[in-house]
């Protein structure tokens, strides 16, 4: 029996981003990073979306120089 593509479970949303290429390169441009900064995310934290979103964040305002104000 063939994978039923029409049903999603809990579990599909639960996968990672580097599972396949659009997804980093969307992870990636979503935050602002490279792909390389990202890809260097993914191989740190694993494959959690939650954590892996947190990181990214954390990430790009290291990144973002600030304002004096």
């Amino acid at each position: 029996m063939t994978d039923d593509t029409t049903r999603h479970e809990a579990s599909d949303r639960n996968r990672g981003v580097g599972d396949q290429g659009y997804e980093l390169r969307y992870f990636a441009r979503k935050h602002g990073l490279s792909t390389a900064q990202a890809m260097d995310l993914i191989r740190r934290i694993g494959n959690d979306r939650a954590k892996l979103n947190e990181a990214a964040v954390r990430l790009r305002r290291s990144l973002t120089p600030t304002r004096p104000g």
